[in-house]
């Protein structure tokens, strides 16, 4: 046996390193204590004297008061006023799940409180990102005394100054990198605001529907200071947890601090199925258990999307706030259709970009841009080549607009923050519209303007990347022999979760072994039987794995060779009892 950190290069070309302690577990299944979930806590930047309430993390230890924000109480007071006095509001929210779930959010929120409120989701292709002037003016006329935009608008200048001509209120409640100027607004709330005060700013990791349910905090607060509840029953404002987990996580928010009390709680309310909508999305999504952190990412999250990114982005609100089952399961199946659609979509468009990739090797930052791809899809391309390739990916859909102009999503690696180089870009004048965060971004471009954006992205961030991929290895939490890989040990792992973005899930070193069976199933997983010299043995399988360079040496490089395999310690059910597998995420040979 060699201790996995003599590991310097894997078959993925990784050094293993150790995220934490060095914790090895034999062929028993041990005394699994506290202590194991300690080290997987302390491994993830929890000091020791914090341990208890990072292990069962609740609002009570992790909200703060929501006055700390800039902006909050003006924005709790004015929907105050407006729930007192019946005014007209309109919710205007992005078409992705961030959106949905946090317009969905507010108009929940409002129901509760007396007001009825109307949602506006604008379309994808026709509108694009963000509150366009024409459709605040529009609402204005139409009768909207209050509109609050949630996941957009800390960079819409000219849709809110348009708006404040005709004299609608406008509160921004948004998470997306700010400008030293603000736009026109009654109130702009949003933890990523530059003149925000450090307390709030370490919330910045909040997603809108974050951000959003802080805001909902506020306003129950001020109605009640109020005495807006002397007569009436106050929200249970709990019950909107669902949705702040889903779009949180969908998002890909980070999961620390209050994100992870946020998701938590969030998931105990989903698995109460009280929201129809949400029931109909998990048994639409062939969930036959209460959802876990990742079928928000992977199931339920994508559905939603879909609608957004090829059909009608309404869909999510409405499946989100409706109250009739019927009208849940139909908008439900329609989503599900409409993910399937979006699917063949990305295969289609994933293929043109990937042929662009090798002519870009070169780049720091990969640029590429085709004729008739679509807008819906590019954002989910660009973050499967930047798996792939280990640099931050922007995916431009030309001629998107009928100015001709494309329309592109860029997804980063960390470390680099791809997001305030698109807003220096736009402020350069090489983008007509840009904006976006440290991992995630969007903008409009004229294709003229295509070369000289891969040039300065590539000579502004060469430095940011190369330190970020030097950096690169598998961390690892514990290492062990096939026997110790026991559903007792999954079950204790996933005590220190949820895990997601900036939380990741344990990840285990299992070996010596030598694979007994390794095979193909569907398109591209690689599907194995692993024993070790214990005499146990378990399953594993590397998704989406097969066409590169792990997959080719595991189908057909291993033989008479010992492996360690490195992954996530998963439960199959699928026997008559329940056993652990291995999800592989990297190998490498125990023999040199």
């Amino acid at each position: 046996m060699i201790p996995v950190t003599a590991i310097t290069r894997s078959i993925s070309g990784l050094a293993w390193r150790w995220r934490g302690g060095n914790m090895e577990i034999g062929g028993g299944a041990g005394a699994l204590s506290d202590d194991l979930v300690d080290q997987l806590l302390m491994a993830r930047g929890v000091e020791r004297h914090d341990l208890e309430r990072h292990r069962k993390p609740t609002l009570r230890d992790f909200l703060p008061d929501p006055s700390i924000f800039r902006d909050m109480d003006v924005a709790a007071e004015r929907l105050a006023r407006a729930v007192i006095g019946n005014e007209a509001i309109t919710v205007y929210g992005d078409y992705d799940v961030d959106g949905a779930t946090s317009a969905a959010l507010l108009i929940r929120l409002l129901r509760d409180l007396g007001v009825s409120a109307r949602a506006y989701i604008p379309d994808r292709l026709l509108e694009g990102y963000g509150p366009s002037g024409e459709a605040l003016v529009r609402l204005a006329r139409d009768g909207s005394q209050l509109i609050v935009t949630v996941d957009c608008g800390a960079m819409a200048h000219e849709a809110l100054a348009a708006a404040h001509d005709v004299g609608v209120d406008v509160i921004v409640v948004d998470h997306h990198k700010c400008s030293p100027e603000l736009p026109r607004t009654v109130a702009l709330v949003n933890p990523n605001r530059l003149d925000e005060a450090d307390d709030a700013a370490a919330h910045g990791n909040l997603a809108a529907v974050g951000v959003a349910f802080v805001l909902a905090v506020a306003t129950v607060r001020t109605l009640r200071a109020k005495g807006y509840f002397a007569s009436r029953a106050a929200p249970d404002l709990m019950r909107l947890l669902d949705l702040v987990a889903l779009g949180t996580v969908a998002d890909v928010a980070q999961l620390r601090g209050l994100n992870r009390a946020l998701v938590a709680q969030g998931l105990k309310i989903m698995a109460r199925r009280e929201n129809v909508g949400l029931a109909a999305l998990i048994d639409a999504s062939r969930l036959t258990r209460a959802p876990a952190c990742s079928d928000l990412g992977f199931a339920l999250g994508p559905r939603i999307n879909a609608a957004g990114r090829i059909g009608d982005s309404s869909l999510g609100v409405r499946l989100l706030t409706t109250q009739d089952p019927d009208e849940a399961r139909a908008i439900a199946e329609q989503l599900s259709v409409l993910n399937d659609e979006r699917r063949a979509i990305e295969k289609v468009v994933q293929e043109e970009a990937e042929a662009q990739v090798d002519a870009q090797h070169n780049r720091s930052v990969i640029v590429l841009a085709g004729l008739g791809w679509h807008p819906g899809v590019i954002g989910i391309v660009a973050g499967r080549i930047k798996e792939k390739t280990g640099k931050p990916t922007l995916v431009i859909a030309l001629d998107a607009d009928e100015a001709g102009n494309g329309k592109g999503s860029g997804r980063s690696i960390a470390g680099v923050d791809l997001g305030a180089a698109i807003i220096a870009a736009k402020d350069a004048g090489m983008l007509k519209a840009g904006g976006g965060h440290a991992m995630a971004c969007g903008l409009t471009i004229a294709p003229e303007m295509l070369d000289r954006l891969a040039d300065w992205l590539d000579d502004r961030l060469a430095r940011d990347v190369g330190a970020a991929r030097a950096s690169q290895s598998l961390l690892l939490d514990l290492s062990l022999t096939p026997g110790g890989l026991t559903p007792q040990l999954v079950e204790t792992l996933e005590m220190a979760g949820p895990f997601g973005m900036g939380w990741p899930g344990p990840r285990v070193a299992v070996g010596p072994v030598r694979l007994v069976k390794c095979d193909l199933v569907g398109t591209d997983h690689v599907r194995m039987v692993a024993a070790g010299s214990d005499g146990r043995s378990f399953k594993a399988i590397a998704f989406r794995a097969a066409q590169g360079e792990l997959g080719q040496a595991l189908l057909h490089g291993t033989k008479g060779r010992q492996l360690w395999l490195a992954g996530r310690a998963r439960i199959d059910d699928w026997g008559t009892r329940p056993a652990a597998e291995l999800h592989v995420d990297d190998a490498a040979f125990a023999d040199g």
